[in-house]
């Protein structure tokens, strides 16, 4: 919603037209103009940087009238090093602050370029080896990316009436502020020939309007057109006093003046001719070694091409020569820049000092039990069945022998305790469960104890209940105790029985097997789909179905105490005191790590 209604006020109002035109021409006085596109579009930012040129040549047209300046020479002289100029002032508007200085000697000012090849010099560095009081930056440069290193002027440098730097020809006008001997602020566009002609022995370049022209000042209306930035200006008064003037921008305590601006506060100083410097980030007063503004850069005072200075002894420095001989010139930029380089280089390091993320983990899916899954049950007449899911149809136990009768003979499918291959036999007369009678031969009470101890408690409730492999047991001890001891030799009661016999197989730890047809399911006497047999180990040879169940029983017993198996002498059969709540007491144990249910 606010942004809609800020969009809305900026592109639908006139206010707002205002406020986009002012910043594009902000963006315009820059060295990246062509970004103003973003506020106005890039017909009118074309259209405003076409009238931001016509009036810059427009304020240098008029000619600089040299006698209106009045110089004081006998008390020029009389002044000392500590009067070369004033205190710093403050100075400041509704949306600025900066520093101004006087300088009562213009003679004493020169213009000073770097000593080394291959780059430019702060100010601080150029005040403290010339041992003046006081300077400010000077003309313009190639900057890239805002990155530049200060070694490439725009335009024309003149020191000690040496044309230190010309990328032009000598008959070629350019925007210049220069000194004469006498020390007359010139401001204007004109060629090297015309300022040998006029005197002129210090100047630099920098393409801006005049503020000041012979008293006059050349911003009539608006605000000049640059929006708001940094600015460094110089003025001079009728006596010759000059004036520094540098305003901090870019900052919240300091946005940035206008041209209008800077023109009216020197007009207010009495200034006769102004104006500009280079601005922006380039923008600084140096006093006495100290930086008394605030750079806009992030990385504090730039290294530049060219600054004006405040010497007492301006005739005792000698230029120093550095772009002679050189047939290209490298501006520089971010690929070279000391301190950015030094920038980069420490967030790279924080980034690898600190902890990185580590990898969110994927946990690996569960590898879920293998499931006995069977076709849910057609609809029918009574004795409905369905097809069991194919599954190995070994013994529960490899290589294990299969139980005997003590008379030798292979034990029925009692108890899981059955071979694989045995198929059940038909359910007994008036079994209402549906339940398979045990073939011949009796499950032996070690058949399936050790499954049935360990897991008959708890799976035989929660399995038998839900897969139907445990015809629908809620009690897992009973369920555990039974599957191991069952008798074979007794058919249970119709629909109330111990329950019948698993299908051939078992289920072995982690691993499911079906049972054979013919097996019984949960439910009040309906015949019911056979469920998937648990694998149980198979009993040793010799083993009797009279015999006491050792593990499976004894587990049931020491659990639940009420459930405990009660021993029938005459039928050789252990059977249980209770039912399930479906009327069939569950017979099936599940083993540990076996398929649960769905």
């Amino acid at each position: 919603m606010l942004t809609f209604a800020t969009s809305s006020f900026l592109y639908l109002t006139p206010p707002g037209l205002a406020i986009r035109e002012f910043l594009a021409q902000t963006v315009i006085s820059t060295q990246h103009r062509d970004w103003a596109w973003i506020f106005v579009g890039a017909d009118k930012r074309d259209y405003m940087v076409k009238m931001s040129h016509q009036f810059t040549e427009t304020s240098a047209l008029e000619k600089q009238d040299l006698n209106l300046i009045k110089h004081d020479l006998v008390q020029r002289k009389a002044r000392s090093v500590d009067e070369l100029i004033s205190e710093p002032i403050d100075i400041s508007g509704q949306f600025w602050k900066g520093k101004m200085i006087y300088v009562y000697d213009p003679t004493s000012v020169r213009v000073v370029v770097p000593n080394k090849v291959g780059e430019g010099e702060r100010i601080s560095s150029m005040v403290k080896r010339t041992g003046a009081v006081a300077g400010i930056n000077g003309g313009g440069f190639v900057d890239p990316d805002g990155l530049g290193n200060g070694f490439a002027p725009i335009g024309l440098i003149l020191s000690g009436n040496e044309a230190v730097f010309a990328d032009v020809e000598p008959t070629t006008a350019q925007h210049i502020i220069g000194f004469t001997k006498e020390g007359t602020l010139v401001v204007g566009k004109y060629s090297l020939f015309e300022l040998q002609a006029m005197g002129v022995t210090d100047a630099v370049s920098f393409l801006a309007p005049r503020l000041i022209a012979n008293g006059n000042p050349q911003i009539t209306s608006g605000d000049g057109g640059w929006g708001r930035a940094p600015r460094t200006a110089v003025g001079q008064k009728e006596d010759g006093t000059l004036i520094f003037v540098v305003i901090d921008g870019r900052q919240t305590t300091s946005v940035g003046a206008t041209l209008k601006e800077v023109q009216d506060l020197l007009l207010k100083e009495g200034a006769i001719n102004a104006g500009m410097m280079d601005g922006g980030a380039s923008s600084e007063l140096v006093v006495k070694g100290d930086v008394l503004t605030k750079p806009s850069s992030r990385y504090g005072e730039r290294r530049l091409p060219s600054g004006l200075v405040v010497i007492d002894e301006p005739e005792t420095y000698k230029v120093d020569r550095v772009w002679d001989g050189l047939d290209k010139i490298n501006p520089g930029g971010a690929f070279d820049h000391p301190d950015f380089l030094k920038e980069q280089a420490e967030l790279k390091k924080q980034q690898q000092n600190q902890p990185q993320n580590p990898p969110k983990k994927t946990e690996p899916e569960k590898s879920q039990p293998e499931k006995t899954t069977q076709e849910p049950a057609k609809p029918g007449t009574g004795g409905d069945k369905t097809t069991p899911p194919k599954t190995d149809t070994g013994t529960g136990s490899a290589g294990s022998k299969p139980a005997t009768t003590p008379g030798g003979a292979p034990a029925g499918n009692a108890g899981g305790a059955g071979s694989g291959g045995t198929k059940p036999d038909t359910p007994a007369a008036g079994s209402g469960n549906g339940q398979t009678a045990p073939s011949n031969g009796a499950a032996t009470g070690g058949t399936g104890a050790p499954n049935g101890a360990t897991n008959g408690t708890t799976n035989g409730t929660t399995n038998g209940a839900t897969n139907g492999a445990t015809n629908g047991a809620t009690n897992g001890t009973t369920n555990g105790t039974t599957n191991g001891t069952s008798s074979g030799n007794t058919a249970p009661a119709a629909g109330g029985g111990s329950g019948g016999a698993p299908a051939a197989g078992a289920v072995e730890t982690g691993k499911s097997e079906a049972a054979q047809p013919g097996t019984s399911s949960s439910g009040g006497g309906q015949p019911a789909t056979p469920p998937a047999a648990p694998k149980t180990d198979t009993a040793q040879p010799g083993a009797t179905g009279a015999a006491t169940p050792t593990t499976g029983a004894a587990s049931g017993a020491a659990t639940n105490p009420q459930n405990a198996p009660s021993v029938n002498s005459a039928t050789n059969t252990v059977s249980t005191s209770s039912t399930s709540a479906s009327g069939v007491s569950g017979t099936t144990e599940v083993a540990t790590g076996a398929a649960q249910p769905k």
